[in-house]
């Protein structure tokens, strides 16, 4: 399906190198702010106190929001657990405070908010658990890095196997730069948007290395660099469609979907339109770079036999 046809092609890779070098600032500027300011890390990671709480009636949570925002604590995460009437709330761990104070203070304000508000159960959530997340979140990324490299590697080429991680590997750098440069919560929920970030921005790169070996079947006299512009802006059209469906539902919840989902959902838009800009400007100008040919991708041609009226065709 398309809803347009551009009949010359763009030549893309005429600027791959400029493009390029703003993404190695950009991607540069991101690992500064990484070990620079470090990740606002959520109550998962760092430890805190974790409250759970029930309600007669549906319960309103951005009101609880802003009632315990008053007593002091910063980065609380308020969310429903479960059904509209039971409410989880995360707490980050404070010097001096213990958890059992912690929840007795917030338990107090809601009380005064609703006195019909039941405490379910409170739980101290410390640093060891943190810990663990961290390292099962780095193995989760490590997993997916590598099952990405090995399923290029063996559906395309290594070169196809190397553009596609750089350029992946730089979309989720530069959304963890973005996170530490605004000081952003990185929460579970975020880590889930890296991952997926991750999955499909080597789809768009899939589907433009896909048409750049049917082209280098298909178009004999064309260079590489030709190749690779004809393959980008056949795709266009689909990518626009694919993308663009996607950021719409990815919006509606970054604009509407509340607290809970802001984050998450930022880190989805971020990722979605540099995972765009890599596939076509990293992932591509990689792969033209390390010297990508017909040859790569192509079976030589049969030996030719003058009695074979199939003699000279492509296998």
């Amino acid at each position: 399906m398309e809803f347009f046809k551009i009949r010359r092609d763009i030549p893309f890779m005429r600027n791959a190198l400029a493009f390029n070098i703003v993404s190695l600032v950009t991607f540069l500027l991101a690992v500064f702010f990484l070990f620079s300011r470090g990740l606002h890390l959520s109550v998962e990671f760092t430890g805190g106190t974790l409250m759970e709480v029930s309600y007669t009636q549906p319960a309103e949570v951005e009101k609880i929001r802003e009632s315990v925002a008053k007593l002091g604590f910063n980065d609380v995460q308020v969310q429903n657990f479960g059904t509209s009437r039971d409410v989880l709330i995360r707490l980050p761990a404070q010097k001096g405070v213990s958890s059992a104070q912690q929840s007795d203070r917030v338990f107090g304000a809601l009380k005064e908010a609703d006195s019909t508000v039941v405490r379910r159960r409170t739980e101290f959530v410390g640093p060891q658990v943190g810990d663990e997340l961290v390292v099962d979140g780095l193995k989760a990324l490590a997993f997916v890095v590598v099952g990405i490299i090995v399923y290029l590697a063996f559906r395309f080429e290594w070169k196809y196997a190397i553009a596609a991680i750089v350029a992946n590997l730089h979309d989720v750098v530069i959304i963890l730069g973005f996170f530490a440069f605004f000081q952003w919560e990185f929460s579970l929920p975020v880590l889930a948007a890296v991952l997926a970030v991750l999955g499909y921005s080597v789809n768009e790169s899939v589907v433009i290395f896909d048409r750049i070996r049917e082209n280098f079947r298909r178009y004999r006299k064309m260079t590489t660099v030709e190749i690779i512009d004809n393959a980008i802006t056949s795709t266009i059209s689909r990518t626009i469609i694919t993308h663009g469906s996607t950021q719409i539902m990815v919006l509606s919840m970054l604009l509407f979907g509340g607290p809970t989902l802001h984050y998450f959902a930022l880190a989805l838009t971020i990722g979605i339109c540099f995972g765009i800009y890599s596939s076509v400007f990293v992932a591509a100008a990689i792969a033209m770079w390390l010297g990508i040919k017909r040859e790569d991708l192509v079976k030589s041609k049969k030996e030719e036999d003058p009695n074979d009226p199939n003699s000279g065709a492509v296998v």
